[in-house]
């Protein structure tokens, strides 16, 4: 017994021993098997793992063009500066992984705060949140009985407390707030965070940006406007590129992350001012898991096309004061805005050599009350400041002609209120009309133009009125009344034309009392007078150069812009010819003598008083109060027209009432006067004390 039982022992030990050597058979086979894959498979790309170059590529901003006056003044400059930018490297990348980013930043740098949106913060505390968390602001019932994923969301933003937003501390918004910017960018293109950060901020982040993943240092380049807000809002803005313009940006290679010129002469010669980026390839070659070599090669920058403006800076100083000191007299001459407008050009170019505008809101207050381009964009009823227009539009509609005459009395037509001249002139010709500006007079020719004889016999119809309304506009708009004016800028307005076409509005069109003008249209119809009827093209920008690298040099001409005839009006040069001496006479003899008769540069003009009225107060309290808007249009000299002129100022009250009268003469005599004196002596444009740099819209 003894004897079978040691057997059983001896055959029971090798059989654990078959299992034992079994397993580490498989595992040795296992292994063997792997290593055949990884040195046969996979071993090419682990050679290439070991023994990699990788090429990352930076594209560095370029300042844009500059801007200078017609004497080489540069008036739009560019201050150099440096920017923090995140490039986010995915569209996957987390918003913990941002957030976590954004808090590392914080201690780094200064941030405003003042963009941060109540919505930003309740974004910002649901992300802090944990999903317990938030399942106890929606619970997991109301989610499943919800359509989808945006409306739990919607669902969880309304219910964040007014007491979890106020908890959140200054360090909360300033993280929030590089956050906000960090999100708005898009997928490998550098999204500013902030610009113009100090040296001390710079610093910090140099010594730490190898623990800011995507975090960079960027050259950067803000606008500098060097005589302050001397024609800011025409030199216009620029900001980020706008989401429903983006196909067509990244069309012609720009960044999402650039910027663009958003109005004005920034947008309108973007192409031109974009400067070309500087573009750094890092080369980086590894062995075996070590950096072997590394380079650099940089594709050097150019600072965009500069911009030669037809504008005289110092003019445009002059201009400037003179209507600010104006307004100061006026005192409380306004209904409600004090506000004035002036334009001067060169007829025979069309070239603006300034262009002024004031405006200070009753209702709020303004940074400034600079208000340049208000010229282009705001439209009013200019009055008999277009009498010219509708002298030449009877003469060439055969109803008048130069020395007829018609007899200035009250016109009373059925269903119209009495019209008349401001006093009855009796018998005058065309000539005294311009001069004493004869109301009447026009009022004739329009009748006539409709077929009606007042008051023998008056005739007209719808069908004959509406036909002289369309006449008459079409003649006004050779002029470039209710037209475009063809200005160099992406918008301008062109005015409004009176809605109802009875029979009384039809005279008011021929006195300046119905349609809407801006006031460049009215001085592109005055230099079209002047010009013996050739209506130029307005122009900002006469000439593009290549930049250089000192503003006091001017670059290589890359594109003159010559002077652009758009038409020349459909009138008989005898009667253009009479006009202008009927200009004239208003300058010597008629409503503008006391101002500008003993004039030596001998200027012709024709004066406006538009009748208003301007709402004011709500509710109750609404009420309308009379008053006018003053307007004077010009040219000088007489004989050989150089300067052409129109100012407007608006909703004036009535003299009886406290209103200044006579503004738009001193006005319009105060910078002629500086044109001619500037002819002999200039001193240069001051620069301002503090040049404004932009805040670019965003």
């Amino acid at each position: 017994m003894e004897r079978t039982s040691k057997r059983k022992k001896k055959h029971h030990v090798p059989a654990r021993l078959n299992v034992l050597f079994f397993a580490v058979f498989v595992l040795f086979s296992a292994l063997i098997l792997r290593l055949g894959v990884v040195q046969i498979v996979e071993g090419q790309e682990f050679v290439k793992e070991l023994e990699r170059t990788s090429n990352t590529t930076a594209r560095i901003d370029a300042p844009r063009g500059l801007m200078y006056d017609r004497f080489g003044h540069v008036i739009v400059d560019n201050e150099l500066e440096l920017s923090v930018t995140y490039t986010n490297p995915s569209r996957a990348t987390s918003s913990e992984t941002m957030l976590s980013i954004a808090k590392d930043l914080e201690s780094l740098i200064d941030i405003e705060i003042e963009r941060i949106t109540e919505r930003d913060k309740q974004d910002y505390i649901l992300m802090q949140m944990s999903p317990e968390e938030r399942y106890e602001l929606v619970s997991r019932e109301e989610r499943n009985e919800l359509g989808s994923t945006t409306e739990e969301y919607r669902l969880e933003v309304e219910r964040i407390s007014s007491e979890e937003i106020e908890a959140l501390t200054e360090k909360d918004l300033r993280i929030l707030a590089i956050y906000r910017e960090m999100s708005r960018g898009y997928a490998n293109s550098p999204q500013r965070i902030k610009r113009g950060i100090t040296v001390e901020e710079a610093h910090k982040l140099s010594e730490n940006l190898y623990r800011l993943p995507g975090i960079d240092i960027l050259r950067d380049s803000r606008r500098n406007y060097v005589y302050g807000e001397s024609l800011r809002s025409l030199f216009g803005s620029t900001g980020s590129i706008p989401r429903e313009k983006a196909d067509y940006y990244l069309s012609r290679g720009y960044d999402r992350s650039d910027f663009v010129g958003t109005s004005f002469l920034e947008l309108q010669y973007e192409e031109v001012l974009r400067g070309q980026k500087a573009v750094v390839e890092s080369i980086t070659h590894s062995s075996g898991g070590q950096t072997i070599e590394n380079s650099v090669n940089e594709r050097q920058g150019r600072r965009g096309n500069d911009l030669v403006l037809s504008v005289d800076m110092e003019l445009q100083q002059r201009l400037e004061s003179i209507i600010e000191e104006e307004m100061k007299k006026a005192g409380n001459s306004f209904i409600l805005d004090r506000s004035a407008y002036a334009v001067l050009m060169d007829p025979r170019t069309g070239d603006i050599l300034s262009m002024a505008g004031f405006n200070d809101p009753a209702d709020r207050d303004r940074p400034t009350n600079a208000d340049h381009i208000g010229n282009v964009t705001k439209a009013f009823e200019m009055g008999s400041s277009i009498k010219a227009a509708s002298v030449l539009t009877g003469f060439e509609a055969g109803v008048a002609h130069p020395g007829k005459s018609f007899n200035d009395r009250p016109i009373r037509l059925p269903s119209t209120p009495e019209k008349k001249s401001v006093r009855n002139y009796g018998w005058l010709n065309d000539v005294r009309a311009l001069e004493v500006s004869s109301n009447v007079y026009m009022f004739e020719m329009a009748m006539l133009m409709a077929g009606c004889h007042y008051p023998n016999q008056c005739n007209w119809t719808n069908q004959s009125v509406e036909q002289a309304y369309n006449e008459i506009r079409y003649h006004f708009s050779q002029f470039g009344l209710g037209a475009d004016t063809g200005i160099d800028l992406p918008t301008s307005s062109t005015g409004l034309q009176g809605g109802s076409t009875i029979y009384g509005n039809l005279l008011d069109l021929m006195i300046g009392q119905y349609d809407t003008y801006t006031t460049l249209q009215l001085a592109q119809y005055i230099s079209t007078i002047a010009n013996d009827g050739l209506r130029m093209q307005p122009r900002i920008v006469t000439e593009i150069r290549e930049p250089v690298s000192s503003v006091d040099e001017h670059g290589a001409v890359s594109q003159k812009f010559e002077p652009k005839v758009l038409n020349r009006v459909d009138m008989n040069d005898e009667y253009i010819s009479r006009v202008q001496q009927g200009l004239r006479g208003v300058m010597t003899r008629g409503t503008a003598s006391s101002r500008f008769a003993n004039k030596s540069y001998q200027p012709a003009g024709k004066t406006g008083t538009a009748q208003v009225r301007v709402a004011v107060g709500t509710g109750d309290n609404r009420r309308f109060i009379d008053g006018n808007t003053q307007t004077l249009v010009g040219y000088a000299p007489f004989n050989e027209p150089e300067v052409a002129f129109a100012v407007v100022v608006p909703n004036v009250k009535l003299e009886r009432n406290g209103g200044r009268q006579g503004m738009a003469q001193e006005i319009a005599s105060q910078a002629l006067d500086a044109y001619f004196e500037l002819k002999t002596v200039r001193n240069g444009p001051e620069q301002a004390s503090r040049p404004i740099l932009e805040q670019p819209d965003e």
